[in-house]
């Protein structure tokens, strides 16, 4: 079977996973409002920077963006047809505005690679739960360790740790980095601490191992060092599921709290759905009321602090 795109547009998000047969080969995540790479839209030039071509614009519907390769006539003030490249990106206390660039009357919109997707109703049974969870602990394992992945400010950093000879945990490690890429939907400066391998055949074959588990992933890298770094570099779009993770984990979670409870199985007229204090701010009145019209049942939510905010319950009661 070839690959295909399968989305499940869920309560609050839409979901997609690439798969083949029965196995994901990437995935990615979109929530309502959002602005995403290949956008069009309309805004006005309110800061261009000296010496640049550069600049900062107000974008109809209130957000701002960096605009780059400003065309030189183009004057403060102005209003701009906008083709966005980046979609915003939050961090630790701060918003990283879009990213844009002025779109020619005849620039066609950047096709999603979700536009030929299959919208379905739910995924098959657990491919988006071993997603989601990977990206929540930031891991993933490889036989005899596990890779381990952080956002950073500056860069996305994936550090290889495992038992047995630096060369064999290298070379083991090679398929679980190229997974998460793709799972986690990661891109920028993304930076790979392998083992320290001090002959050069040994980083030369891991080098190679990378280059071949990374064909048809458009990005530029760097050979190893002799301290086991290497670099990448590729495109990036928008937030990673890891980026969500680290700046709003109680509204994935949220999220998926909401999806565990519309796949719940069962006779009865009440949905109970179970979760951590600190998600029942976040579960907005829509959502529930998205819900209780998707599964025809009466919603009753309850706060449980003896559950993690990543394992939600949900039941149907009876009368």
């Amino acid at each position: 079977m070839l690959p295909e795109w399968l989305i499940e547009q869920g309560i609050g998000e839409t979901r997609a996973l690439l798969v083949e047969g029965e196995q994901v080969l990437a995935a990615k995540l979109m929530w309502p409002g959002e602005l995403t790479a290949g956008a069009r839209v309309a805004g006005q030039l309110t800061a261009k920077l000296k010496g640049t071509r550069r600049g900062v614009a107000l974008l109809d519907g209130g957000n701002e963006a960096l605009v780059d390769h400003l065309p030189p006539q183009v004057t403060e003030g102005q209003r701009l047809d906008l083709a966005i490249t980046r979609g915003p990106l939050a961090e630790r206390g701060r918003l990283k505005r879009a990213q844009a660039r002025v779109a020619a009357g005849d620039t066609p919109t950047a096709p999603s690679p979700l536009a030929d997707g299959t919208i379905m109703r739910r995924f098959p049974a657990d491919l988006w739960e071993e997603v989601w969870h990977a990206a929540s602990s930031g891991s993933l394992d490889f036989p005899g360790g596990e890779v381990l992945v952080s956002v950073t400010p500056a860069m996305t950093v994936i550090d290889v740790d495992g038992i047995g000879s630096q060369r064999e945990v290298a070379l083991s490690a090679v398929p679980a980095i190229a997974r998460a890429l793709a799972w986690f939907d990661l891109g920028g400066n993304i930076g790979i601490d392998f083992p320290t391998l001090a002959a050069k055949d040994d980083r030369r074959a891991v080098d190679e191992a990378l280059g071949a588990a990374l064909t048809g992933w458009p990005h530029e890298r760097t050979a190893m060092n002799g301290f086991g770094f290497v670099q990448l570099v590729a495109r990036l779009e928008g937030p990673s599921l890891l980026h969500r993770f680290a700046t709003s984990r109680t509204g994935m979670c949220a999220r998926y709290a909401v999806r565990v409870a519309e796949r719940a199985e069962g006779r009865g007229p009440i949905l109970e759905l179970r979760v951590h204090p600190a998600l029942k701010a976040k579960l907005k009145p829509e959502w529930l009321a998205e819900l209780a019209r998707r599964t025809g049942r009466e919603v009753r939510l309850e706060a449980d602090p003896g559950l993690a905010l990543e394992a939600p319950s949900a039941q149907i009661l009876s009368l």
